[in-house]
């Protein structure tokens, strides 16, 4: 198993201030991806390039599932994480734990979306 992980869903009650912040901290634009047969759900899914390492995942609305307190963490890679975080207030998100050094394994943030989610930024410098 190379990468166990190959997919992940960041729930949300308000898609649109939820994509407007990642949008926002990542510099980046979120896909709409079409949700066959099923319409209380609605997802937009982050850049991904298959070829490269790594996994990529979507902002997920529906019906049933919350934000907040679930108990998982994803952490998203960074060419640095103080890039990243300097964008999380003025998008609407807080820090949780400010850039740490993590020993020879670099440094992470940890930060909570506009939803109430945490996330973590990972970083080698």
């Amino acid at each position: 198993m190379n990468n166990p992980i190959n997919w992940f869903e960041i729930y949300v009650d308000d898609l649109d201030r939820a994509k407007q912040f990642y949008q926002s901290v990542f510099d980046i634009s979120l896909e709409k991806l079409n949700v066959p047969g099923d319409s209380n759900i609605e997802m937009w899914s982050f850049p991904s390039d298959f070829e490269k390492y790594g996994a990529t995942g979507a902002l997920v609305k529906m019906d049933g599932f919350s934000p907040g307190g679930n108990g998982t963490l994803i952490y998203f890679s960074c060419e640095d994480c103080a890039t990243e975080e300097s964008r999380i207030k003025s998008a609407g998100g807080k820090i949780q734990q400010a850039k740490t050094a993590i020993g020879e394994s670099g440094f992470c943030t940890l930060a909570l979306d506009t939803e109430g989610n945490m996330f973590g930024l990972y970083s080698e410098k």
